[in-house]
């Protein structure tokens, strides 16, 4: 038998990508429809938090179901991890198949706006500032990884930075984009589709289509290969979001 450091590598079929779509069952939508029609919102805030520890059925589903009656729109087979913390949930919109992992911040704003296409996987501990984001159908989202969209001018120089104002910039990760462990993604920039970005890395300027970047500040490194690709096609535009 080898010891484990001899084991040669070996690959394995993706099982979270190749989710096939089902639909929630019924009383889920009839669920949140009835909540929405009873409670405000600061009332299902407080009911999503009180499930948001539990791993259970009932925990599972309330926080799906919490959200669906929060949210501008939110889709078929969405799996939102625990304590995970999303803020102006009715500023989003959710896609089929995404998941969210645990102890991921969400920080959205009243005037925002947020997309998720489908089968977007979000790694847990992950921190995305929502403010104005987009994120394109099948995008891998790495554990720790964060987005920030927004920055304090620093001027005047006679007050403190945090009292200056806020400039918003849209940050879009286009379709079959992947995003490595712990990257940060700065304001105003495009993560092409089907690009790959490096554990770590810091993006600073627009990633081009199958790009492969990596470093601080990141920087292209390699080519993916489109050809691999022919046939399949994307509703996320440069720039927009998720269309459906």
């Amino acid at each position: 038998m080898k010891r484990p450091h001899e084991m040669n590598n070996r690959l394995v079929k993706a099982i979270h990508g190749l989710r096939k779509p089902a639909r929630d069952a019924n009383f889920e939508s009839e669920l949140s429809a009835e909540m929405r029609s009873q409670l405000n919102k600061e009332e299902l805030l407080q009911i999503l938090t009180r499930f948001a520890g539990r791993t259970d059925y009932v925990g599972c589903l309330m926080r799906r179901a919490c959200l669906r009656a929060l949210a501008k729109k939110f889709g078929d087979g969405v799996d939102v991890g625990r304590n995970v913390r999303i803020i102006h949930p009715e500023t989003m919109e959710i896609g089929d198949r995404v998941f969210i992992g645990d102890l991921t911040v969400i920080q959205g704003r009243f005037d925002g706006h947020c997309i998720f296409g489908n089968g977007v996987r979000i790694g847990p501990q992950s921190y995305l500032d929502a403010r104005d984001l987009a994120i394109g159908d099948d995008v891998a989202w790495g554990p720790g990884a964060k987005v920030l969209g927004s920055e304090h001018t620093g001027e005047p120089c006679d007050v403190p930075i945090v009292q200056t104002d806020l400039k918003i910039e849209p940050v879009r990760i286009e379709a079959w984009a992947d995003i490595g462990v712990n990257a940060i993604i700065l304001p105003g920039v495009t993560v092409g589709r089907g690009s790959i970005v490096g554990a770590g890395a810091v993006v600073s300027k627009d990633v081009p289509r199958f790009a492969k970047v990596a470093g601080v500040p990141a920087r292209v490194i390699g080519w993916r290969k489109p050809k691999k690709l022919r046939g399949r096609s994307s509703n996320f535009a440069a720039g927009r979001g998720h269309s459906s």
